[in-house]
């Protein structure tokens, strides 16, 4: 389950680093109010996968999960300029995220 709440949380920080940009600077007040409420909701699920994912990998995951969706997001919806370089970097990033999960053990649960 902790796996699935850092997926959860990393992918509700592609929505929140897309409402800082939307806000403008946190002008536009209901987008404002959005993009706040999902940073609490991503720390959240961050933090409960925590419990059980040591804190380097977990961060390492929930942020480059949030780098690399934030990427291809403003590649395919932003008009982003995407090159060869970009797109190889960014697989080459989800390929470590994979080599993390692949490589952690869970923490033991304290009874």
């Amino acid at each position: 389950m902790a796996w699935f709440y850092l997926i959860i949380g990393g992918m509700i920080e592609i929505a929140w680093a897309l409402g800082l940009k939307f806000s403008d600077g946190f002008t536009k007040p209901v987008v404002s109010v959005i993009t706040v409420l999902l940073i609490v909701t991503s720390f959240y699920f961050f933090a409960q996968a925590m419990k059980r994912i040591p804190v380097g990998t977990a961060y390492a995951i929930f942020t480059g999960i949030g780098a690399a969706g934030t990427a291809v997001v403003g590649f395919m919806f932003l008009g982003e300029d995407v090159s060869f370089l970009k797109i190889f970097f960014i697989l080459l990033l989800l390929t470590c995220l994979i080599g993390l999960k692949l490589s952690s053990k869970p923490k033991e649960e304290n009874a």
